[in-house]
């Protein structure tokens, strides 16, 4: 019986550690979600749709909350790296920062 309740005591104060934890792991994916939408606003929107709907500017351009549809947008985070060169017709050439690319995907991702 003692040990059941130094069980529950134990769990009682450890649950708002946790709870802690996971809103700070929540605030910072919210961060880098809206992190990654600026990227989205400032270097994609003339061309492609960045919400959950809505058309592309550009018809050839498709919008990003298909994108996971095609293959796994985790897939991108080389060529945004890199250099993304071919997307679409009439696309520019682009690169992002090292810091900026798990931003970006992870607003991909929250269009899914």
């Amino acid at each position: 019986m003692r040990m059941r309740v130094y069980k529950v005591a134990a769990i009682s104060l450890l649950m708002p550690v946790i709870s802690g934890i996971a809103m700070v792991s929540a605030s910072a994916d919210e961060q880098s979600v809206r992190r990654g939408k600026v990227i989205a606003v400032t270097k994609c929107s003339y061309c492609h749709s960045i919400e959950r709907t809505g058309r592309s500017p550009r018809a050839a351009a498709p919008p990003f909350r298909t994108l996971h549809k095609q293959y796994p947008v985790e897939t991108l985070e080389d060529a945004l790296a890199e250099g993304m060169s071919t997307g679409h017709p009439r696309m520019p050439e682009f690169r992002l920062e090292p810091n900026q690319v798990g931003d970006f995907i992870s607003f991909l991702k929250s269009l899914e």
